[in-house]
């Protein structure tokens, strides 16, 4: 099967999508099907420029390049088209693509606003093609071992969650930022809110269940930043946002997430869950408990040091199984959904709710309110 993906000259598009996923997979000998043969894949890389594209498929031994989307999109044997572009130039080129009758991977946010998002449900769902979205956290080990625990019926009752994201981001004045400039320009897309409250959404919706309302404050901490030619630049985009969501059966998130903030963490985000009967706190590969029998009773005594080590009173939860990478594991899915005709559980739609999530988390920043989402 070739796919055709856009925008793998970028650092995510080319470490996670392309190297790590699509090239791991073909390196292996394709995606192993259910009855024992395998789906081989090929990749038909497309972007503007040529030179890097040329190095990229010297490097990795791939045939095909193209500068010219809507060339690539004529080749009939790529039935899949995949988008890693700056969210501002994705809209134009699925709904390009779905004109092409070619089935849809794409990068998140899907648009930049829900009726974007939902002019691309709606273009897919007429054309009939098979659309999905990345949704890469859930994929990755230490939520997989939560979602273990809630199935299992650990916590008793959930209570609460507490979400930790974030790392410093460089200005670019002292050392290179290592994350591109547009993400902390408004004008281009970027934002911490549009980037990271549509991965929340899928989060909090696989793991506990919808989100019902929001309350955020969404700040710019950095006001100057140096981009990748070392120039000065206003920063227009929010780098950090502070949130409170309401799920269902009552269960309450609160979620920091900054790219102005030094790590105290074992991973860049950890999720602490607590419930009746037991609590844990999972970050991407590793996931600790503690069980209600072995809570420790601390006592609040601001004269004395205290003498408990809180985090050694944790257990970490066994690998029992193998865990690939994320972003491949999704691809595979997708793939596998390609071939056997049936639609992707993370379609367009689930993007659609992710950028609803982001709408009102910017109305409840804007107005000062806390906002109540539509089913």
């Amino acid at each position: 099967m070739r796919i055709v993906m856009n925008g793998v000259t970028g650092r995510m598009g080319y470490r996670q999508h392309l190297v790590r996923s699509i090239l791991a997979i073909r390196d292996d000998g394709g995606v192993l099907r259910p009855d024992g043969t395998r789906l081989q894949v090929e990749p038909v890389i497309v972007g503007r420029n040529r030179e890097k594209l040329t190095q990229i498929a010297r490097t990795h031994d791939i045939e095909t390049v193209h500068t010219d989307l809507d060339t690539a999109l004529a080749d009939e044997d790529a039935p899949v088209y995949f988008d890693s572009l700056v969210t501002s130039e994705r809209k134009k080129t699925i709904l390009a693509a779905i004109a092409a009758g070619k089935h849809v991977y794409t990068e998140k946010p899907t648009a930049e606003s829900v009726a974007e998002g939902q002019e691309l449900v709606d273009a897919a769902q007429a054309a009939g093609i098979i659309n999905g979205v990345v949704h890469d956290k859930i994929y990755l080990p230490g939520l997989i071992k939560l979602k273990r625990l809630i199935d299992s019926g650990f916590f008793g009752r959930i209570l609460s969650v507490r979400g930790e994201f974030g790392y410093w981001v460089f200005e670019g004045d002292m050392l290179p930022a290592q994350r591109p400039s547009w993400n902390y320009r408004a004008e281009d897309g970027g934002g911490i809110v549009l980037d990271m409250y549509c991965h929340w959404n899928y989060v909090l919706e696989h793991l506990f269940g919808g989100v019902r309302s929001v309350m955020t404050r969404a700040v710019t901490h950095i006001p100057q930043r140096w981009d990748e030619k070392g120039e000065p630049y206003e920063a227009t985009a929010d780098d950090a946002a502070y949130g409170i969501f309401e799920l269902a059966d009552g269960v309450i998130a609160q979620i920091n997430s900054s790219w102005a903030v030094r790590v105290d963490r074992k991973e860049l985000v950890e999720f602490q869950v607590d419930g009746t009967h037991g609590s844990a706190v999972a970050g991407l590969f590793g996931c600790r408990v503690q069980p209600r029998v072995r809570t420790p009773m601390p006592v609040w005594n601001p004269d004395l040091p205290t003498d408990q080590d809180f985090r050694g009173q944790w257990e970490q939860v066994p690998d029992n199984q193998e865990f690939g990478n994320g972003f491949r594991a999704q691809w595979e899915q997708f793939l596998l959904d390609v071939d056997a005709g049936r639609p992707h559980p993370y379609d367009f739609a689930s993007g659609v709710r992710g950028l609803q999530l982001v709408d009102a988390a910017l109305r409840s920043n804007a107005e000062g309110v806390r906002v109540e989402l539509r089913p």
